[in-house]
């Protein structure tokens, strides 16, 4: 009994750890929920609208998680600033996130504008009774090329939300996020289906609802950070200068540019997983992309509880609290992972109907709910992983992150996939089982790095 103990908060421990977890899992669980709506949406539309937003989004996810990615790198040292009590060198973290944000948003419009075209063929391969590649692939086209436009707010939202969220202020960030959602879900229900005098304009109105939403939830952040400078010190001469320490950059690079590869490198291997699958023909794209938006919903669950992992361990180990911050580690995990079983069942249960609500054919219906359910029965595995992640990456541990998540993905999980997809007639349900029961050695890795303790570190001791 002792040794559960171990693993098994007090009630003023779950009160904490719920405070901090909560705002971000109602706000990535509603933006989650609306981008499910805004599926569903294009889904009434048709399959091929459907399939052409789902491929550019894998697109537009590689951007996402490397904004999310670069804002990551400089918030390890973030978060352990503002355990120390040091503002000025949050406000230093802020700033170098600010610049990464302009040069990603660049490169990033770059890159869509000059081979947009042809990232989106690779997922385009002709099978079964469903789609139209070529029609598929102009939808895409619309979708990509105005999404440029929503590079930049994007990018600095993260910097803003992720700093607030370092120095203990989850709400705000949610609030904005609430109020640019419901913005999106009107603005979708007005472009896309042409309503209250706007003609409907279909996978060109879904993009355009986002971009205006991105904009209120941009004004949102920005406003309240620095309207409330009494409680953001860090906002003080923020703009008054462009610097960064030196000493910071090299330790962000040194710390951080393996947890920047690692987010881009992954959500490439997630992109090039969706590109196996898709051999299989057009009904397998569709077919994943209604899974794969549902699947997102319930995974906000052992998302946030990773990112309140970062946030309390980060803290904890700033503070130089190294005991304390194994402890409570440990705690969080045990509560993500059980927290999971329960999710993963509500999700095997609804597989079924979901489907039904979008205008396709029963061979897709039928591909998204196994889908589901194999996401379903692998979620508390998922949710380990996770919490390992961000357990490793509290304590600085970037290197062995990177080498855990983003080269795993591409030695393990990128090369079973393709060769499943290339070498062998297996159908898309297996490849994807396939695939996801890897997960299982990259759980026993994660307790491996857990236990050993390596990550427990004081990155901002002495200072910069």
């Amino acid at each position: 009994m002792k040794g559960i103990r171990r693993f098994i908060g007090d009630r003023a421990f779950y009160r904490m750890v719920l405070a901090v977890m909560l705002p971000i899992m109602l706000q990535n669980g509603i933006t989650n929920f609306v981008g499910l709506l805004d599926n569903i949406m294009i889904g009434r539309v048709g399959t091929d609208q459907m399939s052409g937003v789902s491929i550019a989004n894998q697109l537009l996810l590689i951007f996402n998680l490397a904004s999310i990615g670069g804002a990551s790198a400089a918030g390890l040292f973030g978060a352990q600033f503002y355990g120390k009590g040091d503002h000025r060198g949050v406000r230093d973290v802020l700033r170098l996130k600010l610049w990464f944000s302009v040069i990603i948003s660049l490169l990033g419009a770059l890159i869509f504008t000059v081979f947009g075209r042809q990232l989106l063929s690779l997922f385009l391969h002709e099978g079964g009774s469903t789609g139209n590649a070529e029609a598929t692939l102009e939808y895409g086209m619309t979708y990509l090329g105005l999404a440029r436009f929503m590079l930049l707010p994007f990018s600095v939202v993260q910097a803003y939300s992720s700093t607030l969220r370092e120095t203990a202020k989850t709400l705000p960030p949610m609030r904005a996020g609430l109020i640019a959602v419901f913005v999106n879900l009107f603005f979708n229900w007005v472009l896309i289906f042409g309503k209250l005098g706007m003609p409907a304009m279909g996978v060109a109105g879904a993009i355009l609802a986002t971009i205006i939403s991105r904009v209120v939830e941009l004004i949102l952040v920005v406003s309240w950070t620095h309207r409330n400078a009494e409680i953001n010190q860090f906002t003080e001469g923020l703009y008054r200068s462009v610097r960064v320490p030196g000493k910071l950059v090299k330790n962000v690079i040194v710390k951080g540019s393996p947890l920047l590869v690692n987010e881009v490198i992954w959500s490439a291997g997630m992109a090039t997983l969706t590109h196996a699958y898709s051999t299989r023909g057009l009904a397998v794209v569709a077919a994943y992309s209604i899974a794969n938006t549902v699947n997102q919903l319930f995974n906000i669950v052992f998302i946030s509880f990773g990112i309140a992992i970062g946030i309390i361990v980060g803290n904890l180990l700033g503070a130089d609290k190294l005991d304390e911050a194994r402890e409570t580690d440990y705690k969080l995990i045990a509560f993500s992972v059980a927290t999971c079983f329960m999710t993963g069942w509500i999700l095997f249960v609804i597989a079924p109907y979901y489907p039904l609500l979008y205008n396709t054919t029963d061979e897709v219906r039928h591909l998204a709910t196994v889908f589901m359910r194999i996401c379903a029965c692998m979620m508390p595995f998922y949710a380990f992983v996770d919490a390992s992640y961000f357990t490793l990456r509290s304590g600085g541990k970037t290197l062995i992150t990177f080498l855990f998540d983003g080269v795993f993905m591409w030695v393990v999980n990128v090369p079973v996939a393709m060769a499943l997809a290339y070498l062998t007639d297996l159908s898309a349900v297996m490849i994807y089982l396939i695939t996801s029961l890897v997960v299982l050695i990259k759980t026993a890795y994660g307790f491996i790095l857990i236990r050993r303790g390596g990550w427990i570190n004081n990155m901002v001791k002495d200072g910069f």
